[in-house]
């Protein structure tokens, strides 16, 4: 028996990538808890079982570009730059992904309870890394590690978190390349000077 044309045009790895993409879109505008398999399934031009056969449901779904993400993130945290370099890569890719960076902040909305033990082992790995460049004298002696860390992730996400606060401040669109470009230079910057903070 032949296979209609449509069957024999299927293409699993190029469904699934537009699977990811719709829930992408969906998680970033509504949240984990907001977004629906079935809205996916539409966005996707899928029929929603594929969704559960691909990825197992939602929460595979939200896994996968968990893992798209930390692969990405791999290729723009260059952690041989200057810690400056590097919040600045963040802003720039917060810029490129804007939707990455919208599920990340949802997450950080709704979820309550204590962090995933992944996530807290690479916080944890982190706060190893950081100490080690406080003690190399990028930033002050007496500013905790744990506090900074927190203060580049806020300050590397404002285009996301506070859009209207850039467009008041900056007259600058913060989805535009122009706002990311200008962001990322001044916060190196201003990163860049805790250095000469600690020499002086």
């Amino acid at each position: 028996m032949r296979r209609a044309p449509e069957e024999k045009q299927r293409d699993p790895e190029r469904t699934k990538a537009r699977i990811l993409q719709a829930a992408l879109e969906e998680f970033a505008a509504k949240g984990f808890a907001g977004a629906r398999v079935s809205e996916i399934a539409a966005r996707a031009g899928v029929n929603k079982q594929l969704i559960s056969y691909y990825f197992g449901g939602k929460e595979g779904l939200y896994q996968a570009l968990t893992t798209r993400w930390q692969s990405e993130e791999s290729a723009f945290a260059d952690r041989s730059s200057s810690l400056g370099g590097l919040v600045a890569g963040y802003v720039r890719a917060n810029a490129r992904r804007r939707d990455f960076g919208k599920l990340m902040v949802w997450q950080g909305l709704t979820e309550d309870g204590p962090p995933d033990p992944a996530f807290a082992e690479d916080v944890r790995r982190d706060l190893e890394w950081l100490r080690g460049r406080q003690q190399a004298g990028e930033f002050p002696a007496d500013v905790d590690p744990a506090a900074m860390l927190m203060a580049l992730f806020a300050m590397s996400a404002a285009g996301i978190t506070f859009p209207q606060l850039v467009r008041a401040a900056c007259d600058l669109d913060p989805a535009s390349p122009e706002f990311a470009d200008y962001y990322a230079g001044q916060l190196e910057k201003l990163v860049e000077h805790l250095a000469e903070v600690t020499d002086s």
